[in-house]
């Protein structure tokens, strides 16, 4: 009964870091046809992963080649560890233990955060969501005492673009923002598929 438990375990994990991987290349091939960012205007997009500016998604940057292999060894991985469970019967602490390390080594292998505005749908964080899945997003400024201000020069009083989903199970994200141009063409862009959002009152691009 603990064999099964310990390869399930070891089974959602795989079905999990496959599925990302196959997002990621769908992004990767996507983003090469997005309408946003485009060309200097990466500069002015920062994720929570990691603030730093956003990079295009590409097969042939190093984060990508990490994910790409990371995956491939998680699954000789997991194979090599299921293998050593039937062949020994040997379930203990330490193999549950190896199942916490390769929980771990999944979080470890994720590829930085992303946005793109596509013709039709968005790209975030390495995912590809239609626009019929997005519910709203909304906009905040990033003022002094805001909860982001201070991450990174370019994130002070810029702006939190946040999105939530139909889908109760996927939860919200966000990006930033940096200058206010490339925010009124995303609405723009978002609005032109049918995406509404609403936006602080007291800002000047209000509605």
């Amino acid at each position: 009964m603990l064999n099964l438990f310990f390869v399930f375990l070891l089974a959602v994990g795989v079905y999990f870091l496959i599925k990302d991987f196959l997002s990621l290349k769908k992004a990767a091939e996507l983003s090469a046809e997005a309408l946003y960012p485009v060309g200097e205007q990466f500069a002015n997009v920062f994720t929570d992963r990691e603030w730093k500016e956003m990079k295009p998604i590409s097969k042939h940057t190093k984060s990508y080649r990490i994910v790409k292999w990371g995956t491939a060894a998680a699954l000789v991985f997991v194979l090599g560890m299921a293998g050593i469970v039937f062949l020994t019967d040997l379930v203990s602490s330490s193999i549950f233990s190896l199942v916490y390390i390769f929980y771990f080594y999944m979080s470890a292998i994720r590829h930085p955060g992303n946005f793109f505005i596509l013709q039709k749908g968005i790209i975030l964080d390495s995912k590809y969501i239609s626009p019929s899945s997005i519910k709203e997003f909304s906009v905040e400024k990033i003022r002094r005492w805001h909860a982001l201000y201070g991450y990174h020069s370019k994130v002070n009083n810029g702006f939190k673009l946040s999105f939530s989903f139909k889908n109760k199970l996927i939860p919200s994200s966000f990006v930033v923002i940096a200058e206010e141009k490339d925010l009124d063409e995303i609405i723009k862009l978002l609005e032109a598929q049918g995406i509404l959002g609403k936006l602080e009152e007291e800002e000047k691009f209000a509605k």
